[in-house]
């Protein structure tokens, strides 16, 4: 009964008779309300209590440390017409393998015999440097020919020269000789007329003084000429010397302007031959474009060329080539307002695509089908979606990652930072306060003892 009313008719009514009237009175719902809603509350006090690993979220997806791994690009070095596809998508190829052959296109290269032809320009030209070698060897032994001869001649002037000098020396005295000679008979004759006039000598005497200063003077005349032209013969000598000098100087200097010449024809003709070469060399090496090899082993994606006798451009794609063998690791993009909670070697849980799990984000010793990693790097600039990339490795510590990965697969991630309690992390979340900023302790060195 509800006992609003202060007269209360309780006891004029049997309540046992009547079985609603009696389960009602005898209900005990409110008790059980009271002691849930205190339970409630008395867990909600242990669990705010319970440690909880804060952890920056975020998906991601698998790639590879080193971009030699990674999906690449074939292009064709040299333009051409595709004549036969070896491959086709799908197909796993070995590091050497053809893909497939082209054919020229550039009427440059058409000569089947292109790369014989120019060989044969090479040897020619390399005769020729041969012949310039042997012309300037030649001609440096005419210069010490010439050289000898004219050390030769100026040696045979020279001597000339002192024996001339000598001889006008010598006629220089006989000159001087005869002048006395001349001047003694003068005297003579002089005294012989003195003594013909006072009578003292007769005229045959006279005339004999006479005729002796006649030949003295006649002698003097000679001697005197002689000398003169002993004098000119020295200066012919010194005027044959100079010409010798001048005459030889000029054939040398000729013959260095030829071996001048001939050495740059040679340089000109080693420039040509090193053309040649670098002409060879590509023509040789270009040949070997025309097969396109598989650069590693791999696995054929997409073919971007298709059909027979397309005409490819250079540098053009021709199809895309995953490496068979790869080092796996995740990329994933965070905020910028986390960016200095992470550190290399940070923890990361991953959920791989494709691997069921269950994920915990407070308790992740509790989540089952994740995987660990270790943060490998972080970018030093932000990327074009505004947020910064961070490269994960997988952590050496834990199970490793499954085989089967693919590249490219998507992941969600978890970056573990510090243990707070629950009560800590509900409050920061209602406040919109980022996680809790820390850094690893790095152990301490032990010191040597």
């Amino acid at each position: 009964m509800l006992n609003i009313s202060q007269s209360s008719i309780s006891k004029f009514v049997n309540q046992k008779s009547f079985s609603t009237l009696d389960a009602l009175e005898n209900k005990r719902s409110g008790k059980v309300l009271t002691r849930l809603i205190y339970g409630t509350l008395l867990l909600f006090c242990v669990i705010v209590f319970v440690p909880w690993t804060q952890n920056i979220r975020s998906n991601g997806s698998v790639t590879t440390l080193k971009p030699n791994q990674r999906p690449q690009s074939l292009n064709s070095v040299i333009g051409g017409q595709i004549e036969a596809w070896y491959v086709q998508e799908g197909d796993q190829v070995k590091k050497g393998d053809t893909l497939l052959k082209i054919k020229e296109i550039k009427d440059s290269y058409f000569d089947p015999n292109l790369l014989a032809r120019t060989e044969d320009q090479v040897e020619f030209k390399r005769e020729s440097i041969d012949m310039y070698s042997d012309k300037i060897k030649t001609q440096e032994e005419q210069l010490i020919i010439l050289k000898t001869q004219r050390d030769l001649y100026l040696t045979q002037s020279k001597i000339k020269i002192e024996q001339t000098v000598l001889k006008v020396q010598n006629d220089s005295i006989a000159y001087e000789a005869a002048r006395v000679n001349y001047k003694t008979a003068l005297y003579q004759y002089n005294r012989q007329d003195s003594l013909y006039r006072q009578g003292l000598k007769s005229l045959t005497d006279l005339e004999g003084k006479n005729l002796k200063l006649q030949e003295t003077k006649a002698y003097e005349v000679e001697a005197k000429n002689k000398w003169l032209n002993s004098q000119n013969e020295l200066l012919s000598l010194k005027i044959e010397l100079t010409n010798i000098d001048v005459k030889y100087q000029s054939d040398f200097n000729k013959i260095q302007s030829d071996r001048f010449s001939t050495l740059s024809d040679k340089l000109d003709t080693e420039t040509n031959l090193s053309k040649l070469e670098n002409q060879y060399s590509n023509y040789s090496y270009r040949n070997g474009l025309y097969f396109i090899l598989a650069p590693q082993d791999g696995f054929i994606t997409k073919t971007t060329s298709a059909g027979l006798g397309e005409i490819i451009k250079e540098g053009e794609e021709i199809l895309t080539f995953m490496p068979a063998n790869y080092d796996l690791a995740v990329e994933m993009y965070i905020d910028p307002i986390d960016l200095p909670l992470v550190n290399k070697g940070e923890k990361v849980r991953i959920q791989f695509d494709g691997w069921p799990a269950i994920v915990f984000s407070g308790w992740p010793n509790a989540s089952q089908g994740t995987y660990g990693g270790r943060v490998y790097a972080i970018d030093q600039y932000i990327s074009a979606n505004g947020k910064y990339r961070i490269l994960v490795s997988p952590d050496p510590d834990d199970h490793p990652w499954p085989k089967e990965l693919r590249f490219g697969s998507g992941t969600s991630n978890m970056v573990l930072l510090k243990d707070v309690p629950i009560w800590y992390e509900l409050w920061r979340n209602i406040n919109g306060f980022p996680p809790d900023f820390y850094k690893n302790s790095e152990p301490k060195k032990e010191k040597a003892k």
